[in-house]
């Protein structure tokens, strides 16, 4: 066996993990970072960039933000049912958190909406490639380089496996090196920083009630097995509810232009088997309104519809709404794409000569479907008496080819299921801390309830680094005072 003394131990080594060291490092605690993967970042490497309320870049751009707004917004959203003071307290520190990233040479592209009626709080990392996946990348590569500078221990390929409790303190943590060798770590305090559990398909299933790959398409990052959230169970954290934070996914377009996903995504027709609408289809730019809806149809499925005439619109005007993903209007190539999806065989996108056709393809109820198109063209000369849906975004029906897209509940993987407070020490069932334990990320994300907050974006990431920071300001301050 090998053995380590340190005075905390974090486990995992993403932007809350690495945000937990470098914290509890600033403050004068002695670190080391336990990391299963050949790399630190985590799924983070994959994203842009993090909230924050009330910076500098907001009042250049002069975005009407402040956290007392974003807080109302929050809790009205969530109707209370999350920690009040955990959330101010993240969003109270998110422009500081900003400002901290920055002295560690990291650079941002502004403050930026994911969707038009989103707020500009995401804060993107400036990378060498203009704005795009991966910007996050740069910050986590900082964030390593900072610990690394302050002394921080990093153990790569050295999965956490227990947390040794002792007269109900935490005493230590058991792992394994990359040849399964045995590791322990004796230390005062433990930061779980895992990521929660995307990748297992059981975990989800038992926790969820979501089948992945069947009824539900989130990410699913290699190694995102829960492993943190067993772990704080275990060591006395009390077990809340573990969610998916969801964000809707267009079936079978990954391999395609991304003028499918951007005209699929657009507000026209959507439906559901029994071919009949669902929402105001105005509010498909919010993924996760979108996810929640398509998780409450028939096989937790959904369909955009579109017709020729609509296609040529927006092939010749651009389309009504961008994000932040998928910021071109232009999708001329189109046509290219939906003939490289017959040459492929793609399965989740269906053209068809008529309606009929387009029911019997993709298994919609044809009587149904064939009454809500006669009745969404007659809204589209008129007003949408059934969900109000903006007059900007009606256009009918009425020419072939007809295209259907299947719409499936997606997301980024599980939040939640730790219980912290507002200072990221977890708690036990009767809301107590569990001496020396701290948690932060995905695992300890229990502020959304139901529905991930995607007006305020950059929230996931966000609360990593912003907890992260709570937890090793918290845990340095247990250690000093344990010596």
């Amino acid at each position: 066996m090998t053995e380590y003394t340190t005075q905390i131990a974090v486990i995992a080594g993403g932007p809350s993990g690495l945000s937990a060291a470098v914290q509890a490092a600033e403050d004068g605690a002695e670190v080391i970072v336990l990391e299963k993967a050949a790399t630190v970042g985590g799924a983070a490497n994959m994203g842009m960039g993090p909230l924050g309320i009330g910076t500098k870049y907001q009042r250049q751009q002069m975005v009407d933000i402040t956290v007392e707004k974003a807080f109302k917004m929050f809790m009205e959203y969530t109707h209370y049912n999350v920690d009040a003071r955990l959330v101010k307290r993240y969003f109270e520190q998110s422009a500081e958190t900003i400002e901290w990233l920055e002295d560690m040479g990291v650079e941002f592209e502004g403050a930026f909406r994911y969707f038009p009626k989103s707020e500009a709080t995401w804060h993107i990392v400036k990378t060498d490639q203009g704005i795009g996946p991966r910007a996050a990348s740069f910050m986590n590569k900082a964030l390593y380089a900072r610990a690394q500078e302050l002394g921080v221990q990093v153990l790569l390929e050295t999965p956490a496996k227990k947390i040794i409790m002792e007269d109900g303190k935490v005493a230590g943590v058991l792992a394994t090196d990359k040849d399964g060798n045995e590791v322990k770590v004796n230390c005062k305090a433990a930061i779980i920083c895992t990521g929660g559990a995307g990748c297992n398909k059981d975990f989800i299933k038992k926790e969820t009630g979501y089948d992945h790959g069947v009824d539900m398409f989130n990410f699913a990052i290699p190694g995102i097995m829960g492993d943190g959230l067993r772990m704080a169970w275990e060591a006395g954290a009390d077990h809340l509810p573990v969610r998916i934070e969801q964000a809707a996914v267009i079936e079978g377009i990954d391999d395609l232009p991304g003028s499918v996903a951007n005209i699929m995504g657009q507000p026209n027709l959507l439906v559901n088997y029994d071919g009949k609408r669902i929402m105001n289809e105005e509010e498909m730019q919010n993924t996760t309104f979108l996810s929640n809806v398509a998780s409450h149809q028939k096989k937790r499925t959904c369909f955009s519809i579109v017709d020729s005439s609509i296609v040529r619109y927006y092939v010749k005007n651009g389309v009504d709404n961008v994000c932040l993903v998928r910021p071109d209007p232009d999708v001329s190539d189109f046509p290219e794409a939906v003939k490289m999806a017959k040459e492929n065989g793609n399965e989740g996108l269906f053209i068809a000569d008529t309606i009929e056709e387009l029911a019997e393809m993709t298994g919609i109820n044809e009587e149904n479907l064939v009454d809500t198109v006669d009745e969404y063209n007659d809204y589209c000369d008129s007003v949408d008496e059934e969900f109000f849906k903006d007059r900007r975004y009606m256009r009918p029906l009425i020419k072939a080819p007809y295209y259907a897209a299947r719409i499936r509940p997606g997301g980024y993987g599980t939040v939640g299921g730790i219980r912290i407070n507002e200072n990221c020490e977890a708690c036990d069932k009767d809301f107590e801390p569990v001496p020396g334990l701290y948690a932060a990320g995905a695992d300890a994300c229990n502020i959304y309830d139901d529905s991930y907050m995607f007006l305020l974006p950059g929230n996931s990431m966000g609360f990593a680094v912003n907890t992260g920071r709570i937890a090793g300001m918290s845990a340095a301050e247990y250690v000093e005072d344990e010596d």
